[in-house]
């Protein structure tokens, strides 16, 4: 388990970079969902450490891209809606994402700004650790260790007390840690949880906590994170890129076998067969409003210090459905 030593040093070395990881859920209930407790209410939470040991922080970061389709090929009238699909980022893998590489420059256009932070990639993190106040109604897993899917704005505020000298000690620490109060307001018709703050006072892990713990074992965070794309999945993650940019519906039978809405079923091959990444999701997922805030929308440097954005970018109005053609003659390709 690192210091807090340790994971200041690590913060504070990142801090003119913008580092990134992948995302993946799992289907079970361990996952939190405390973006529907009601306004005005706290959910009390106690992170705990990740259980890989050569993981610095108690988080490990994802980054997901959001692709929007009208409808699904060959749906009736009556059935369509809009879809969308997550893919994950290929940056965060060490390699080129071929929708950042697309979008990155259009933010060199004011005309294209806002069409690109739609595209751009949404930053989140994974967190583990107990509900110790829970103002949901709901039935608690066997095993209390619950994972967090946090956005931007709340993984500011952890981080800001960590880099805070008066911190002594590791909010994760079973003996002298502190517990996490979640509180939930809204601000400009989104839900706002800026409010939220440490515990002043430490707090030992209880018998319970402690026999969870030892019962359970901690979760290796990175597992929850999907395996890298292939070069076939990449080629997959444009064509789809390139129809939603154009306002085409999505096509099943072309791209089910490699990332899909949530709820479809692949086309081809064994329909039980997850997606090749685990992270396809619909418009009615149970996915918390905070995760999908914008990161980083950047300016002409590809490093540049994002732009602030909303937890949900308005999506760019078009007057037809070539805007990838008419943005790629801008560019002089």
């Amino acid at each position: 388990m690192a210091t807090l030593a340790e994971i200041r040093a690590k913060l504070q070395s990142m801090e003119p970079k913008q580092d990134s990881n992948r995302p993946k859920f799992q289907g079970d209930n361990a996952m939190y969902p405390f973006w529907n407790i009601p306004e005005g209410a706290t959910a009390t939470m106690r992170f705990l450490p990740d259980g890989d040991p050569n993981n610095t922080f108690f988080w490990t970061e994802r980054n997901i891209i959001r692709l929007e389709f009208p409808g699904v090929v060959g749906a009736s009238p009556a059935e369509q809606k809009k879809v969308t699909v997550q893919v994950p980022c290929g940056e965060i893998y060490g390699d080129t994402c071929p929708v950042l590489t697309e979008v990155r420059p259009w933010y060199k256009d004011d005309t294209l700004k806002q069409q690109a932070g739609k595209y751009w990639k949404k930053r989140s993190y994974i967190f583990q650790g107990f509900v110790t106040s829970n103002p949901l109604e709901e039935e608690a897993p066997e095993n209390p260790i619950r994972r967090f899917i946090i956005g931007p704005q709340i993984f500011q505020i952890i981080k800001q007390a960590l880099m805070d000298p008066d911190m002594e000690e590791l909010p994760t620490d079973y003996t002298a840690g502190v517990d996490f109060r979640l509180n939930k307001t809204s601000k400009g018709g989104y839900a706002d949880y800026s409010t939220s703050n440490w515990a002043r006072r430490e707090r030992p892990l209880d018998d319970a906590e402690m026999q969870a713990v030892n019962t359970h074992g901690l979760f290796n965070l990175s597992d929850f994170l999907p395996k890298k794309p292939t070069d076939v999945e990449l080629k997959v993650m444009q064509e789809m890129f390139e129809a939603s940019v154009d306002g085409e519906a999505y096509d099943a039978d072309r791209w089910s076998n490699y990332f899909r809405p949530a709820g479809m079923a692949a086309r081809t091959g064994d329909p039980n067969t997850a997606s090749s990444n685990g992270t396809a999701t619909s418009m009615t997922s149970p996915e918390p409003t905070p995760a999908p805030a914008v990161e980083a929308a950047p300016t002409p440097t590809p490093e540049a210090t994002p732009e602030p954005a909303k937890e949900e970018p308005a999506a760019a109005s078009s007057d037809g459905t070539d805007i990838l053609a008419m943005i790629r003659a801008r560019q002089g390709q």
